[in-house]
């Protein structure tokens, strides 16, 4: 129990019902606490109720108090999130490390039982299903098939894990997708727990270990993503340390107009908020335009906050709150204590009302939103759609080849049925599919893809996605056949309200039948393209495109063969998919001809707002929720019919998929003293923008990669390679497919792309990893130099822990994305950032040089680095420390967060 120093534990009656809660209202200075925004209050609730003289004291308190908007972060406090939540690829790992801790704790005479779960835990199995099989009715059953063939040994280790572990549930495979399960189903809004016999309420609170758990936010719920280390540091009890954040808020008005979407709106925020610059930062959104955004808009744009940089993007309790958790089937006693709590605390939204007082604010008139897409490489680099085709050809300039109209017109004549045969000049390509003959060039649209959290929770733009498929097939539009359709929805329930509103049919017709019951596209899983289509684009250089309505389009991230891709709302993916080539417009120029040979326009196979309305008002209930979701923990006969290992400690089966990783091995007791890092090579030299897939790819394995070597050399065929994120749980194949992305361009090796460096003093041009190893033989740390924006993307503690594994010691930037950095310590690497206005390039660092670093010590913000080039001359510059807290401190010197709570779990 808290220690209460501001007498702030009352009882409260809801509907004849005692509840103790820790109220806002006992606090002193309550004109400042009215204007704290809702984010803050509830930080401060969580720290009120977690006082304890250790990791929260009274003086932490005060200083959430007195939260100034505009005042430079600097006050520690720890949070502690009510619940944890996890997706496959970066739950596994997160289990495989609570597996090793219980066998290194008995080595430090501990009992495996203290590694356990002090918090609720739910991992829902989302990212393991693959379109290998679209385009068929049997799609969905061909593709779950082939996910428990390739996932076997990963889902007996988690169904090792539901029974070995406590506070520790397993949504299994074919559900739904981690963050619509959380706001369809688990999301709870506030808490209700038994404690000495009574009854808590308190705001529900989480962090995941993928980034888009911001996607709660949408439901009031405050939460955001952590690599898999922190989650598992507050799994184990560990509050989370965090500065005292700033806060943005972003103001809505009035209402989207005819013809938008919240695709559309959650791109032109995604653009504005970018463009502030608000990494690090909480997001939160207000104003009388809220009232016009319902639930399942604001989840989209909620979503979307990694894609902006921020930690959070949340949204106030208000009475859209309500409404959707009657929608989706929660209890009315429950809906009940949410209204009555959230108004008691200040935690309730009216319109008309004042708002919080605000680090910085923005305005964006809902009116002025327009049809959108991102790309072809930044979810962030918003297109206007009347201006899609001329960014696409800029795009294509940029990258050497002029497809001008000139050029455009040649396709036009040579990609005709009287010029198949014929040998077709530069940037088209001829290919057999099916039979048939046919043109592939640049700007062609290869995959189409209705998938990814973002969208598929949100039955306005399914519903939308669907009347233009009805449309579209009673003119008789159909999708090219170069095109590779998908529909992937995030619940049970898309399909359900689709199939009810008669337009699931129209979608398969064209091609978008249901492939799978998870993140597909978005994250890499879009399967092969037929070979045919594979190779033209091969044989060609062609750089041909795809459209998917997710929150992700960087490099290398879709498909290795494809190189610009276009975020868009699902009924544009479809419209795309008619057209099948990014070089038409879409507001311009026809999609295809009718069954009796007339234009057919976008305009004329797209929905109005009250057709969507009125379908998605009969044809969504309570009822269809509480129907998927009544055994969302059963899973299938499949799943229930695993062999499940037995015991406490797990027994490291062979496997390829699963290892005992060596983070523990020959760990000490006591804590050594900080090294003094000298004649460090750089093995990585980057610029701006470097994502968390360059550094720790998910996507497809090639045969001639190390990964790919190793697997063989383990008897693994390439058919069975899986994808590297699936094998996240194996240290061995992560170690080699760190920093191995295919569009990887590192500066010491520039005639290559991927995962190859140049080998210091021999100049030899090596992969990454043999070259590390070679490095550690040789006893030599490794540094990372890279631009700005460093970490951006996913929240993969992977690409910390292969960056340590490599032997990478330091890692030095111009700026950090949030999560990456508290990876890198949380995993015992060093984060250094140059000074404003210096960089790599600045200073004259080539990354040939032996780098050598100052004495550290604990609390230290500034470090001196001394490079020696190869002539014998040196470059000294001083780097400032991006160890942010004294928690992170604290982390480093044990040599990570979990080598820290390992140790305190050993002692206490």
């Amino acid at each position: 129990m808290s220690l209460n120093s501001f007498d702030a534990a009352k009882q409260i009656d809801i509907a004849g019902e005692a509840y103790t809660i820790y109220e806002l209202s006992a606090l002193p200075a309550q004109d400042k606490i009215a204007r704290l925004p809702f984010s803050i209050k509830i930080l401060l609730e969580n720290l009120l109720r977690k006082e304890d003289d250790l990791h929260v004291t009274k003086t932490d308190i005060e200083a959430v108090i007195n939260w100034e908007p505009n005042a430079t972060p600097s006050e520690q406090v720890a949070f502690a999130p009510a619940r944890v939540v996890l997706q496959d690829f970066t739950g596994v790992p997160a289990i495989v490390d609570l597996a090793a801790m219980r066998d290194a704790i008995i080595g430090l005479e501990g009992e495996a039982d203290k590694i356990n779960p002090q918090v609720p835990v739910d991992l829902v199995i989302d990212h393991s299903v693959m379109v290998d099989f679209f385009g068929t009715d049997k799609a969905l059953e061909q593709n779950t098939t082939k996910e428990f063939e390739r996932n076997q040994e990963r889902y007996q280790f988690l169904r090792w894990g539901q029974k070995a572990f406590s506070n520790f549930r397993v949504v299994p495979p074919g559900t739904g997708i981690v963050h619509q399960v959380n706001l369809e189903y688990l999301g709870q809004v506030v808490m209700q727990n038994e404690q000495s016999g009574e009854t808590m309420l308190y705001p529900d609170t989480l962090v995941g270990t993928d980034s888009h758990t911001t996607m709660i936010n949408g439901l009031g719920i405050l939460g955001w993503g952590v690599g898999g280390i922190e989650a598992e540091a507050a799994m184990l009890g560990q509050p989370i340390s965090m500065l005292l954040p700033e806060v943005i808020g972003f103001k809505f008005e009035g209402a989207l107009p005819e013809g938008a979407t919240a695709t559309d709106l959650v791109l032109t925020v995604t653009q504005m908020l970018r463009e502030k610059g608000v990494v690090g930062k909480f997001v939160e959104f207000f104003g009388d335009g809220l009232s016009n955004l319902p639930l399942a808009d604001r989840a989209t744009i909620a979503n979307m906050a990694p894609e902006y940089g921020a930690t959070c993007g949340i949204f106030p309790i208000d009475d859209e709150t309500l409404k959707y958790l009657r929608l989706s089937g929660r209890e009315q006693s429950h809906i009940d204590v949410v209204e009555a709590y959230a108004k008691h605390q200040g935690l309730w939204r009216n319109d008309g009302q004042p708002h919080a007082d605000y680090t910085d604010t923005l305005t964006l008139d809902l009116s002025t939103v327009i049809p959108s897409i991102a790309g072809p490489k930044r979810p962030q680099d918003k297109i206007a759609l009347t201006e899609a085709k001329s960014n696409f050809i800029e795009h294509m300039q940029l990258q050497g080849f002029d497809l001008n109209n000139e050029t455009l017109a040649r396709f036009a004549d040579e990609g005709g049925a009287s010029a198949i045969g014929k040998q077709p000049s530069s940037g088209m390509e001829v290919f057999e599919l099916d039979g048939q003959k046919h043109h592939l060039k640049h700007g062609d649209v290869v995959i189409a893809a209705i998938t990814s959290c973002t969208n598929t929770s949100n039955p306005d733009v399914m519903i939308a996605a669907g009347l233009v498929a009805k449309k579209a097939r009673e003119k008789g539009l159909r999708p090219k056949p170069w095109v590779k359709t998908s529909l992937a929805p995030g619940s049970q329930v898309v399909p359900a309200y689709l199939e009810s509103a008669g337009v699931l049919d129209d979608l398969e017709a064209l091609g978008f039948d249901v492939v799978g019951f998870g993140c597909t596209t978005c994250i890499g899983n879009s399967g092969p393209l037929p070979a045919p289509i594979s190779e033209a684009i091969q044989r060609g250089s062609l750089t041909v495109t795809s459209v998917l309505s997710g929150n992700r389009n960087f490099e290398g991230r879709i498909h290795q063969d494809v190189r610009a891709n276009y975020l868009a709302s699902p009924p544009l993916v479809v419209a795309y998919a008619l057209a099948g080539t990014m070089t038409l417009d879409l507001t311009s120029e026809p999609l295809g001809q009718d069954n009796n040979g007339n234009p057919v326009m976008l305009s004329d196979i797209w929905p109005t707002r009250a057709e969507i309305n009125q379908i998605v008002a009969e044809n969504l209930d309570a009822n269809m929720y509480q129907s998927r979701y009544a055994e969302v923990f059963e899973g299938t006969e499949q799943w229930r019919s695993l062999p499940v290992p037995e015991g406490k400690t797990y027994s490291w089966p062979a496997s390829t998929y699963v290892k005992n990783p060596p983070f523990f091995d020959n760990m000490q007791a006591a804590v050594s003293d900080l090294p003094r890092i000298e004649k460090a090579r750089c093995i990585v030299k980057v610029g701006d923008s470097i994502t968390t897939d360059h550094i720790s790819p998910a996507g497809a394995i090639q045969s001639n990669s190390p990964v790919g070597e190793y697997l063989q050399e383990e008897g693994v065929s390439p058919a069975d390679f899986n994808s590297l994120g699936s094998r996240r749980g194996n240290h061995e194949v992560m170690m080699r497919g760190t920093f191995g992305n295919t569009r990887l361009r590192n500066q010491l090796a520039p005639d290559t792309e991927g995962g190859f460096t140049c080998y210091f003093p021999e100049n030899t041009t090596q992969s990454i990893y043999a070259a590390a190893m070679q490095y550690q033989q040789d006893k030599t740390p490794l540094v990372v130099l890279a631009g700005k924006e460093y970490g951006t993307g996913s929240s993969r503690d992977w690409a910390a822990k292969g960056t340590k594994l490599l032997g990478i010691e330091v890692v030095i930037a111009e700026s950090y994305e949030r999560i990456h950095r508290s990876n890198l310590v949380g995993f015992g690497v060093l984060p250094l950032q140059f000074e404003k206005g210096e960089s790599a390039d600045s200073l004259g660092l080539s990354g040939r040089e032996s780098f050598t670093f100052g004495e550290l010590t604990e609390g230290q913000t500034a470090l001196e680095v001394i490079a020696e080039q190869e002539d014998g001359n040196t470059i000294e510059f001083t780097t400032k420390i991006r160890i942010d807290t004294a928690s992170e401190w604290q982390y480093y010197q044990h040599g990570g967060i979990l080598h820290y709570v390992l140790r305190n779990l050993a002692k206490s």
